[in-house]
């Protein structure tokens, strides 16, 4: 059984499930859990994995147009090393500082491999899920996308320096913010663009045609791929917001965020196609 499948049987037991976080009487929560051996390549820190795992569950909240107020994390590990405590917490800490959140703990327990479960907390007055979106909308993305794909071809390099600078994502909170007040539907491409739509698509009951040329691929894939359009809607791990609102609504919601919104293309009525052929369901896989 694959991931989609095993949510499609939590969907089936849980009404809520389905969005990037929960929403409970105004507070919107999340959990995530990373493991070394699919998340963390050879060469990352304990400095990025804190920043990348809390960052994970920040952005959750940040998809949904909610304000992250705090973080916890669970630390398993076979051994505990305290310098590698100490810059795990470090990374934690400051990825939840540039968002204006508080890393306020969690729990260490021994585990075969370094893994981490973070969940993180918000303020959230207008929830954006997933299943909003309208034929005749616009699509688009935040940000630039592969930066995660070229940070992993660096890291099989052994580049682990700069690699680690590309795992250091910026949680999308305060754009997801101020986005939430033109969006009709959001979440963030952790699963990679085209995952990404077709999860989109099957919450709105819509489909999408996106326009090859004007995803905003980030320079630095052009050095790691023969492909870098694939690359960049496929890979995922990019923890950028990809949203969709209507057409009079894209010059206030570009001047209302702070992070560069590209539109990427339409909402239509079904089919999720790029440069007019079928874009298939590939993405990030846990």
């Amino acid at each position: 059984m694959d991931e989609q499948a095993a949510l499609d049987i939590v969907s089936g037991f849980v009404d809520a499930a389905g969005d990037d976080a929960a929403v409970v009487d105004g507070t919107a929560f999340t959990i995530d859990m990373l493991h070394e051996t699919t998340d963390f390549p050879p060469g990352t820190t304990r400095y990025t994995a804190g920043w990348r795992a809390v960052g994970a569950s920040l952005s959750d909240v940040a998809a949904m147009g909610g304000d992250a107020s705090a973080a916890v994390a669970v630390y398993g590990a076979p051994e505990f090393a305290d310098d590698e405590l100490a810059a795990f917490l470090d990374g934690a800490s400051d990825v939840c500082e540039g968002v204006g959140a508080e890393y306020v703990g969690g729990d260490l327990d021994g585990h075969d491999e370094f893994t981490v479960a973070s969940a993180a907390i918000g303020d959230v007055e207008r929830p954006v899920g997933r299943g909003g979106a309208s034929s005749g909308e616009k699509v688009a993305v935040t940000g630039t996308l592969g930066r995660s794909a070229t940070a992993v071809a660096l890291f099989d390099a052994g580049e682990t320096e700069r690699a680690n600078d590309l795992f250091c994502f910026e949680p999308r909170v305060a754009a997801g913010r101020a986005l939430a007040e033109h969006a009709t539907a959001m979440m963030d491409s952790s699963d990679g663009l085209a995952r990404s739509l077709h999860q989109l698509a099957a919450a709105s009951d819509c489909g999408f045609a996106v326009e090859g040329d004007r995803v905003p691929v980030d320079e630095s894939v052009r050095e790691v791929t023969a492909d870098p359009l694939d690359t960049a809607v496929t890979f995922g791990e990019d923890f950028e917001l990809v949203v969709t609102l209507p057409a009079d609504s894209v010059t206030a919601a570009r001047a209302a965020s702070p992070t560069p919104l590209s539109v990427v293309g339409e909402v239509t009525d079904s089919g999720v196609t790029l440069d007019g052929e079928p874009l298939a369901d590939r993405g990030w896989t846990h």
